[in-house]
């Protein structure tokens, strides 16, 4: 069976609706926690498809957070390797600042559903079913582009949004996975935040399920024609 290893910063931001879609493509999916469990022995190159999933702290903190060093170098040996590898949010974030790409905070936050403006590259892209479809943004910081990336998307209020590396690396800022009938458990998780920023959370509450059915059917549709892309360019290689 192949192996989805996703590493989860805060509980309820997980693999989301993409969990169900990695186990019907025959996915085994395993959940690693940056902050307790022992990256330095994990074999980087081994899991078939790594994800880095979102949360709530910077790519830059691990003088606050020491654990961000060692996930920082786990995601540097998985680029190294070549193999498959999706970051979600902080996930994007670590993946830009280990390709040597900035990232800083943006001034304000950018939370709530809206939708992306693709690029050229990103209409032609595997993002393409993302057209029109509002994606859930929940961030403070931004990622510049990494050298050799391809820009996919962006928004009025952070132009970076996601960006590709060849075939193997795909990098969200936004949150394609989120499942709109646990959007419950964001809105608790971070309450502190939304009421900093002045966002409702009876408003994210309404978007989520306005907005929650659409989204889900284009990340399976994103995320399944990534890894069909993916096993094509393998099958050519094997060739």
């Amino acid at each position: 069976m192949k192996i989805a290893l996703a590493l989860r910063h805060i509980h309820f931001e997980d693999l989301g609706t993409l969990a169900p879609l990695l186990r019907e493509r025959g996915f085994e999916v395993r959940y690693l926690d940056p902050a307790v469990d022992e990256l330095s022995a994990v074999d980087a190159g081994s899991a078939d498809l790594v994800v880095a999933l979102g949360g709530p702290l910077g790519a830059f903190d691990e003088n606050v957070y020491p654990f961000l060093a060692a996930e920082l170098h786990l995601i540097e040996r998985r680029l190294a390797s070549g193999r498959p590898l999706l970051g979600i949010c902080l996930g994007a974030q670590l993946i830009a600042r280990a390709l040597g790409a900035a990232v800083a905070p943006m001034g304000y936050k950018e939370i709530g559903f809206g939708a992306l403006t693709l690029t050229d590259d990103g209409r032609e892209s595997t993002l393409a079913p993302l057209g029109g479809v509002p994606v859930l943004h929940w961030h403070g910081d931004r990622f510049a582009l990494p050298a050799g990336a391809r820009l996919l998307a962006g928004t009025d209020r952070c132009a970076q949004q996601a960006f590709a590396i060849g075939d193997a690396v795909l990098g969200l800022q936004f949150h394609l996975e989120a499942d709109a009938s646990r959007i419950e458990r964001w809105l608790v998780g971070h309450c502190c935040e939304l009421a900093q920023a002045g966002v409702d959370p009876r408003a994210l509450r309404a978007d989520a399920r306005r907005h929650g059915a659409a989204l889900a059917a284009a990340a399976r549709l994103v995320i399944g024609g990534w890894l069909d892309r993916l096993q094509g360019a393998n099958a050519s290689a094997a060739d």
